[in-house]
């Protein structure tokens, strides 16, 4: 606060700080008991708190985390959200297990570029024509799942090789997919935070229009960052391939409204601007977490999704007051 403000200014802004404070304690307050209960109820679910099970839940995390993370440079940029993450998933995992007999490395390149070319030519799209990313991506979804049906027959696709089973290893005992998450997490969030892109993709997002004001390539950055989701998705695609040894055009199952779980569950709000990749890995395992919870505990698949989406909510509202609050 300035020192030679007047005191009747300092009158003025004592009831704006009190009021910040009040909002701050409340939903600090909230957050810690939603803490508490979730640990609760983790402790008191039999086999819950086992070894087992915490690798379990981390590999589940991963399969969601890794595409979270792509998701999480596009909501960031201010594009809002991918609609197609599980259809980019199902076409590129059966690309790369149709690639096997190329080979383990040949096949993941080419499912990575497929998984690339599919986003980012959204991203072109979103970054230079203005489109809404919503609709866009809702057509996108159709026309990825209209292709796939039309050129695999509607067949489920089958291994030609079996190099496949390397993305299946256990180091330490621990799925590969949860060390890929890791140093994946950690990159994309350094990109964010140490480089240009990083750091011109946070002001593209929280105002748009001042940025390209401001001289900012608006749509190269945003091309960029659609691009890079892309190749995180098919990376997510090879691993969820891999672990189901087929794939077809329902191999993405719900993982695009879980990957947008995981990132708003991280804090990232869907206006863009703000976020983290650490928080979108944290957003990952909670959702695995409750997941887990919820299946030990005989709940259906109905009411962990409706759960899911409850977090969620509660996430959003928690950092819109929080927003809401600074702003006052």
């Amino acid at each position: 606060m300035n020192l030679l403000a007047t005191p009747s200014r300092l009158d003025a802004e004592a009831p704006h700080q009190s009021r910040r404070s009040r909002t701050d304690v409340a939903i600090t307050a909230i957050v810690v008991l939603a803490v508490l209960a979730a640990i609760v109820m983790g402790l008191s679910t039999h086999r819950f708190v086992t070894l087992a099970n915490a690798k379990a839940i981390l590999t589940s995390a991963s399969l969601v985390g890794i595409a979270a993370l792509g998701l999480t440079l596009i909501t960031i940029g201010g594009s809002a959200v991918s609609l197609a993450v599980s259809q980019t998933v199902a076409v590129a995992g059966m690309v790369f297990l149709s690639a096997q007999s190329l080979g383990l490395l040949p096949a993941f390149v080419i499912a990575v570029v497929c998984g690339t070319v599919i986003t980012g030519l959204q991203g072109a799209v979103v970054g230079y024509a203005a489109a809404n990313p919503v609709v866009l991506t809702i057509a996108a979804s159709f026309a990825i799942t209209g292709v796939a049906t039309g050129v695999s027959g509607g067949t489920t696709v089958s291994p030609t090789g079996t190099g496949y089973d390397v993305l299946n290893a256990t180091p330490g005992g621990v799925a590969l997919s949860v060390y890929v998450l890791i140093v994946m997490a950690l990159v994309v969030e350094w990109v964010l935070r140490r480089t240009g892109f990083g750091r011109s993709l946070y002001l593209i997002g929280e105002n748009r229009p001042a940025a390209r004001a401001a001289g900012l390539p608006v749509g190269r950055t945003t091309v960029v960052a659609w691009l890079a989701a892309g190749a995180l998705f098919a990376v997510t695609a090879a691993f969820t391939a891999a672990f189901n040894t087929s794939a077809n055009v329902n191999l993405g199952g719900t993982l695009t409204f879980d990957a947008i779980a995981a990132v708003l569950a991280g804090g990232t709000p869907i206006s863009g601007g703000r976020g983290s990749a650490l928080r979108t890995l944290a957003g990952a395992v909670l959702i695995a977490a409750v997941s887990d919870i919820l299946l030990l505990r005989g709940y259906s698949t109905g009411v962990q999704i409706m759960v899911k989406g409850l977090i969620v909510l509660f996430v959003v509202v928690i950092v819109h007051l929080r927003a809401k609050g600074r702003q006052a």
